[in-house]
């Protein structure tokens, strides 16, 4: 079987501008509390009650019954097979990075093997063999998700990476920043980039400042326990719906300040 049969990925290379995308899991797992859907079950779950909350994409980090992760098609393929036949119609993304598999050549091998492909992938220019790897997705007909890091021990080297990478399918690329702070001078700078839709995001206690951020550049952006654990009043999240609605309503606040003030626009 080829293709996720859901949003399709003849329209997922250009979202970017305003979308919200929910990261079910990351490196997330039992110990980190109820919020954390683990089974393929619990994350179908989970992604139905993230995009009935007004969740406009989808991040899972594929596992392995153990808990690690893996690129492998027989860990992908029924992961996504589970989340479309429950009903998830929003465009699936799935991480190919040095956590699921270590060796560059390794990576390439494994997407090249998918049975069933997800809409997008993310791909981190901070590891090695990222433009091959985000060539080898673009083949297959998988978006990509140019991920890089800005600020705190980030380098410039990522950034450089993907502004060198002459992609061969530019429409199907997006650039996904993940921002150690949210400084707006860490995005004045993508001001001059190729024109790429862009997401931002933080983690941990980055998370939801970089959110409103996002909201008052009119990028899109990612929440999700695979970000943080706990709403924007410190309470803990019972869900990943439950922080997108958060989200939401933090959004819509900054872009209505943004709408007096002057918003961030490519």
């Amino acid at each position: 079987m080829s293709g996720s049969g859901g949003a399709g990925r003849g329209s997922a290379g250009g979202a970017g501008a305003g979308v919200l995308q929910v990261a079910l899991n990351g490196s997330r797992g039992a110990a980190d509390g109820v919020a954390v859907p683990l089974s393929p079950g619990d994350l179908a779950r989970s992604a139905l009650e993230a995009v009935a909350a007004g969740a406009g994409e989808v991040l899972v980090h594929p596992r392995t019954p153990c808990g690690r992760e893996s690129l492998s098609p027989r860990v992908v393929g029924p992961l996504l097979e589970e989340m479309r036949g429950a009903g998830v119609r929003v465009p699936l993304t799935v991480p190919a990075g040095v956590a699921a598999e270590p060796d560059p050549a390794g990576r390439l091998e494994r997407v090249r093997s998918w049975a069933v492909l997800p809409d997008r992938a993310a791909v981190s220019f901070a590891e090695p063999g990222a433009r091959e790897l985000a060539v080898a997705l673009l083949e297959r007909g998988v978006a990509v998700d140019a991920v890089v890091p800005l600020g705190g021990g980030a380098g410039p080297e990522p950034l450089a990476r993907f502004l060198e990478w002459a992609a061969p399918e530019p429409s199907r690329v997006r650039l996904v920043a993940e921002l150690a702070e949210a400084d707006p001078a860490l995005v004045a700078g993508l001001r001059w980039l190729p024109p790429v839709p862009v997401v931002l995001y933080g983690r941990e206690a980055a998370a939801w400042p970089v959110l409103r951020l996002a909201a008052r550049c009119g990028t899109g952006a990612r929440i999700g326990v695979a970000q943080v654990l706990r709403l924007p009043d410190g309470r803990a999240a019972r869900s990943n719906a439950e922080l997108v609605a958060a989200a939401l309503g933090l959004r819509d606040g900054a872009a209505t300040g943004a709408a007096t003030g002057t918003a961030w626009s490519r």
